[in-house]
């Protein structure tokens, strides 16, 4: 076998090589996009820390019973984040909200058209594919090490690093509810005399609503998974705490911080689930 591995592939010396190239060459656009993203994220951290955290339990409680019209689920919500503010990881939360927030919008904006496209094309979709089995099964640590030379330390490569993990979800599942639109509803709109807009605005986006809907809760959810190693690289947040456990083997402040993360899922799991039941 010495044949085979005498002269080795320089895979890597090739990806080193792409991300020397980009620094030397990209480093403003990189740095106005680190720029952009730290801003978003520190705005939306700043709405939700500016008012006293007894205010915003109230308003998140409210907008939990208009949501769902439910009693359970917003006094689910109330003493839920009750218990967060008392075990004092209040601010650690809001952080961790914030990434997640802003992870999943930016996965949400570029996942919904790209999964239309990928629905409406075959031949795009299979160029696609790839590209997103190798983003859902690359280990995350390998796309950190050229995040953090492109970004830095900070919230920003943990956020990228979100991002690249959970952008095949909202993408496969919009592609999944537009392809499955029934035939029969696109040759009713054609009858009509739709246009290709108007066949997707009114016919194929509210058919698919469900998936795109699912689509947002699993970008949340594997937004909620990255806390820990968007830690490492820097980022605020609940990974804070749960890595100083780790280190420091603190079974106590471990398990407080798992029921905050727990709560804080269930909490979003809940509140953008689709509740509509027996079809379409």
């Amino acid at each position: 076998m010495d044949w085979l591995t005498e002269d080795k592939l320089p895979i890597g010396k090739w990806a080193k090589y792409a991300v020397d190239w980009l620094t030397q060459n990209a480093a403003g656009f990189f740095d106005a996009l680190s720029l952009a993203i730290e801003g978003m994220i520190e705005g939306v951290i700043w709405l939700l820390q500016a008012p006293s955290p007894l205010v915003m339990v109230a308003l998140v409680t409210a907008l939990a019973f208009a949501a769902k019209r439910t009693i359970w689920f917003s006094g689910f919500v109330l003493l839920s984040l009750l218990l967060v503010i008392n075990l004092g990881y209040w601010e650690e939360t809001t952080q961790t909200l914030a990434l997640i927030l802003c992870s999943t919008f930016i996965c949400m904006l570029v996942g919904v058209p790209v999964g239309v496209v990928c629905a409406h094309s075959a031949r795009f979709f299979a160029l696609v594919r790839p590209v997103l089995d190798l983003m859902q099964t690359i280990p995350t640590f390998v796309y950190l090490i050229p995040a953090l030379i492109l970004f830095g330390l900070g919230v920003v490569p943990g956020l990228v690093s979100t991002v690249i993990f959970a952008l095949p979800a909202s993408i496969r599942l919009t592609q999944l509810g537009i392809a499955s639109t029934p035939a029969h509803l696109l040759e009713a709109g054609e009858a009509f005399g739709a246009t290709y807009w108007q066949k997707l605005w009114k016919i194929e986006l509210p058919y698919a609503l469900p998936n795109i809907m699912a689509g947002l809760t699993q970008t949340i959810m594997l937004s909620l998974s990255m806390v820990v190693i968007a830690a490492l690289v820097g980022a605020d947040g609940l990974g804070v705490p749960t890595l100083r456990a780790l280190n420091t083997v603190n079974i106590a402040k471990g398990f407080e911080v798992g029921l905050v993360i727990v709560l804080l899922a269930i909490m979003l799991d809940r509140f953008f689930r689709n509740d509509e039941k027996g079809g379409r």
